[in-house]
């Protein structure tokens, strides 16, 4: 088979420059009411977009403890968080410089036992609860929609 130069390029060459995906961690936020089953959601940075409590791995910390973290910095939730991962879901973000980065973000499953009024990033983050099928509605992310509607 004769190789031309651009099937040369993409496949030997182009790897050797793609970004590797970043890791991310997040927290699926549980609860159970009378109503059934509901997933906290809260707002990006920007306002703009609903989205689940995560961010990058931390030192000294399992994803899911990360996990847990980010739940409580975010959302001001506390709960038992599971240790296995329930999935992983690809996003597009702006890293620093405007540079676009795609990342993987490892969900996992906490089931919340307490919810403070104060917490750190309450006065830049809303939160919602909402139901399994509100919050598939409500993310814009195709992998996260996907986990959702497995529950």
């Amino acid at each position: 088979m004769k190789l031309n130069a651009m099937t040369t390029f993409r496949d030997y060459v182009e790897p050797v420059f793609r970004r590797p995906n970043y890791v991310q961690t997040g927290a699926l936020c549980l609860r159970q009411t009378e109503a059934g089953r509901e997933v906290l959601l809260v707002t990006s940075l920007g306002g703009k977009r609903w989205i689940v409590p995560k961010g990058w791995p931390m030192k000294n910390r399992t994803l899911a403890e990360a996990a847990q973290q980010e739940a409580w910095e975010e959302a001001g939730v506390k709960g038992r968080v599971e240790d296995s991962s329930l999935g992983t879901f690809s996003y597009r973000k702006l890293v620093k410089g405007g540079i676009p980065v795609t990342c993987d973000c490892e969900l996992f499953t906490l089931q919340v036992d307490e919810i403070a009024e104060d917490w750190p990033e309450r006065k830049i983050r809303n939160r919602a609860w909402m139901t399994i099928n509100q919050a598939i509605e409500a993310v814009s992310e195709e992998g996260l929609r996907e986990i959702l509607r497995a529950l």
